[in-house]
């Protein structure tokens, strides 16, 4: 098992990205592409940042890296009820409730909810009324330029907008995918055109499986965000925390956490499904053993911008914008206990990480 500070998880660990190098490389990215004229038209045509007036008051708030919007420490993510079939009953009412309680970033993807993308559905249903007060997220899977841009044109059609804020590679889990988006005609390409054209406004990468992936990536391109799986159980296998998230912040990028309660699993409060009702890979006999102020206190006291979470009902919502109104940052000491309460339940915790081999 690792220790802390150590992101090998027991394989060998390979050679650190030198900050400076990543800066260096970073910086000839971000020059050779504004030489051919990328982001300073688009973001010219493009409307102001957006603004909720209600998230001042509601919650402290950070700055998304070197965007220059100050974001709410607790965003929405898509998933859970914002993600599944037929749920408008349950789902626009959350995204609705979000943004009246201050909430400025909604997180979704072109994935969430299967073919029909029902999350991108239900989003835009409030996105039409209300899109100047949410700081927008989508993301493409598709590891091609000319699929990324298809997913693309789809997503602004449901979300219900003409650009999104922030357009994202999602899940980038294995090196050979590096490759692929990085190949002529790979993803990189959708991300850089649309940025021209004023479709988006921003670009990042994601992923939740191997940090030296995304290490990877952010050495070869000056992304404007990174959004990565960081809970209080990180340290026990394939740290984010240990060389991605110093290299993100020296980078200026902006930083959104995720897998902040790993679907519950990480919760004293839940309850194992049948094993019959739980993937074969992921099965988990056992409670959690945090809270979830506990859970999120231990990411937001990280050099995070904010953190994601997908909500079941509009009170799940409600107490995680509370927890994060309340919000007091953790010492070290604390850190490390909620870290060491994580140990006998680091698998299920982290079942989101890569574990072969």
């Amino acid at each position: 098992m690792a220790e802390h500070g150590d992101g090998s998880g027991g394989r060998d660990n390979p050679a650190a990205i030198e900050r400076r190098d990543l800066l260096k490389i970073g910086t000839a990215a971000t020059v050779g592409f504004l030489a051919r004229g990328v982001g300073a038209e688009a973001r010219a045509t493009l409307p102001p940042l957006p603004s909720n007036p209600a998230t001042p008051q509601a919650m402290p708030t950070r700055n998304l890296g070197r965007t220059g919007y100050r974001v709410g420490i607790f965003s929405l993510g898509g998933q859970a009820a914002v993600e599944q079939p037929d749920n408008d009953v349950a789902a626009v009412p959350i995204v609705e409730r979000a943004l009246d309680l201050g909430v400025n970033y909604v997180d979704t993807s072109a994935r969430y909810g299967g073919d029909a993308r029902w999350s991108e559905r239900y989003i835009g249903q409030v996105m039409k009324r209300r899109r100047r007060e949410a700081f927008l997220a989508t993301k493409t899977h598709d590891r091609t330029r000319d699929g990324s841009l298809r997913l693309l044109e789809r997503s602004l059609a449901l979300l219900q907008t003409d650009h999104v804020d922030l357009w994202q590679i999602h899940n980038l889990a294995h090196k050979d995918e590096v490759e692929r988006i990085f190949a002529p005609g790979g993803a990189v390409e959708a991300l850089v055109s649309a940025r021209e054209q004023g479709m988006v406004r921003f670009i990042g990468v994601t992923g939740h499986a191997d940090p030296d992936v995304l290490l990877e990536a952010i050495r070869r391109f000056r992304f404007d965000t990174v959004l990565m799986a960081l809970n209080a159980a990180d340290r026990h296998h394939l740290s984010f925390a240990s060389e991605l998230l110093p290299a993100a912040v020296e980078l200026e990028m902006g930083i959104i956490g995720m897998k902040i309660p790993a679907r519950g699993r990480i919760l004293a409060s839940w309850t194992p499904p049948p094993p019959d009702r739980q993937r074969a890979d992921q099965v988990a006999a056992r409670s959690g053993t945090l809270t979830m102020r506990e859970a999120m206190r231990f990411t937001l006291s990280l050099p995070v911008s904010t953190v994601i979470v997908g909500c079941d009902t509009v009170a799940q919502l409600e107490e995680n914008v509370q927890l994060a109104r309340a919000f007091v940052p953790l010492n070290d000491a604390q850190m490390g206990e909620l870290a060491a309460r994580t140990e006998p339940v680091m698998k299920q915790a982290l079942f989101f990480r890569r574990w072969e081999g």
